[in-house]
């Protein structure tokens, strides 16, 4: 029998703990910056600190364990504090080197957030390896890769205890609406998935080398390929060059394309392709829509930019037919690609943009890539069982007696999936409404920052997608570094809450979540 007071039913000290051991696991990545440090003698000691402090600390919730089962509530709160716990840490190395922008506690929490999250959005005031040091900047691309495919994804497939309940833990981080099992054992299917998103990144990492040794792209060397790989694959953007991809000529601009469309791709597919069957890959409904939307606002925005909407910063090829022809073709291809996949890298700045191509540009920020894959934003998937819900409902009117199921390939999806989606999106557009108009109350309130309602827009999108980049005083050679502490908190919480689409973070605020 259950008293007035109801009892607590979630067991927050096994989701404590959890989150303990997945600290001190993401404790030991710091190593890899510091033996950086040591290559190029620079200071090691805030990478030394933050391993100390990430094990210490780790082991330290893990000994508040209760011993008991990792449910589905816990698996919720889990993941949520985890996402907030690890880019807590993360800020670590920014604070101890007290270097820049990203010296304070608000702005290394904005920063830190922003790279597990795989935003790309940032706050540091130069973007070089000069100010900020090889290391420190192999830390910002480091927390980007680590989060591409999941800190949780990648913690069920190397310990054994967390393959209890992984496929709860997996469903609630994993972007999409659903976690694919590819294998019985769901400690192999998130090696296999960690095992191909590592694969994408040494592809790429070596593509961008091989120009630079090809005598193609001069200042793409070993550093910057190694650097671009490790942001490219978890569409997180971040470079460091301070002009982003613009520093590279046209062939690394190419190339990159091909890595972002990868990377927005459910990595499920691949995983059949490389058991001999491409037809999952080819036939699927989802993965031929993401390329279409893609090819479309890239051939929309490109039509645009060769009508003269924008085009500045051109190469020396263009005067001719043909050079205009690629110039805005890839200009155009490459910032759609970049958008749709929630990736933000920019090969030129869309501040120069007539407001006409940037209006096509921001409503690419709702679409983002596959379920599945490392792509923020609302997702293909559930734009097609959008369009197919709203074909049905038309349908039925007329025939009101009809039976017309949605399919989703050659699968059914309920109606409780179909509800479950126009629910998120309602969600995610009202949290974008309210949020735009927040924003722009701050910018009238801090003298360094001016916003339009175009520019607030981007802003709030491209924290909640976890694009990165937007229009205005934020723009992709921009930073965010003049917001408020405040907005920048916000926009924090907005990346946090972005990256594990909205509900697995609201649903723990509720009573219900706590009580019976």
């Amino acid at each position: 029998m259950v008293t007035a007071s109801a009892r607590t039913y979630v067991d927050y000290r096994v989701s404590v703990a959890y989150v303990g051991t997945v600290l001190k696991f993401i404790g030991i990545t710091p190593a890899f910056p510091f033996v950086l440090s040591l290559f190029y003698g620079e200071d090691p000691l805030p990478f030394v600190v933050a391993c100390v402090v990430m094990v210490l600390g780790g082991g330290l919730l893990e000994a508040v364990d209760s011993g008991g089962d990792l449910g589905n509530r816990e698996a919720f709160l889990l993941v949520s504090l985890a996402w907030l716990v690890v880019p807590l840490a993360g800020t670590i190395p920014y604070l101890v080197a007290g270097t820049g922008s990203v010296a304070g506690p608000v702005n290394a929490l904005f920063e830190s957030m922003s790279g597990f999250t795989t935003t790309g959005a940032t706050v540091l005031e130069k973007i070089s390896v000069d100010r900020h040091g090889h290391a420190m900047m192999l830390w910002r691309q480091l927390t980007q890769w680590l989060g591409g495919m999941g800190i949780l994804v990648l913690m069920v497939a190397i310990l054994p205890e967390l393959s209890v309940g992984g496929a709860q833990v997996i469903d609630q981080e994993a972007p999409g609406l659903s976690l694919e099992k590819l294998t019985p054992r769901i400690q192999v299917t998130a090696r296999a998935l960690w095992g191909i998103y590592a694969g994408f990144t040494v592809l790429a990492a070596l593509v961008y080398y091989g120009l630079n040794v090809a005598g193609i792209a001069p200042n793409m060397g070993l550093y910057n390929a190694v650097a671009h790989a490790l942001t490219t694959l978890p569409t997180g953007g971040f470079s460091p060059e301070a002009r982003s991809m613009e520093a590279f000529v046209p062939a690394v601009q190419w190339a990159v394309m091909v890595f972002m469309l990868v990377a927005g791709t459910n990595f499920a597919l691949f995983w059949y392709v490389l058991r001999g069957d491409p037809r999952e890959l080819i036939d699927n409904t989802e993965f031929r829509s993401y390329l279409l939307a893609a090819a479309g606002v890239g051939a929309l925005i490109s039509a645009l930019l060769f009508a003269g909407v924008g085009l500045s910063g051109t190469p020396e090829n263009v005067g001719t037919i043909v050079g205009n022809v690629e110039n805005s073709l890839r200009q155009g291809l490459f910032q759609a690609i970049a958008v749709v996949t929630t990736t933000g890298y920019a090969s030129m700045d869309v501040n120069t943009w007539h407001p006409v191509a940037q209006t096509t540009l921001l409503f690419a920020y709702f679409l983002g890539g596959s379920a599945g894959s490392a792509a923020g934003s609302i997702k293909i998937v559930r734009w097609v069982l959008v369009t197919k819900g709203i074909d049905r409902s038309l349908f039925t009117s007329i025939h009101p007696e009809a039976v017309r199921p949605i399919r989703l390939g050659k699968e059914i999806v309920d109606d409780e999936t179909v509800r479950d989606v126009f629910a998120f999106i309602a969600l995610f557009l009202g949290i974008f409404v309210v949020s735009t108009v927040l924003l722009y109350l701050d910018s009238l309130r801090t003298p360094a920052v001016t916003l339009s309602g175009l520019d607030a827009m981007s802003v709030a999108i491209a924290t909640l997608g976890n694009v990165g980049p937007g229009f205005g005083d934020v723009g992709p050679m921009d930073s965010f570094l003049q917001f408020s502490d405040l907005g920048k908190l916000y926009m924090t919480f907005l990346m946090w809450i972005g990256r594990l689409e909205v509900l697995s973070v609201l649903v723990i605020f509720t009573p219900s979540f706590w009580r019976s």
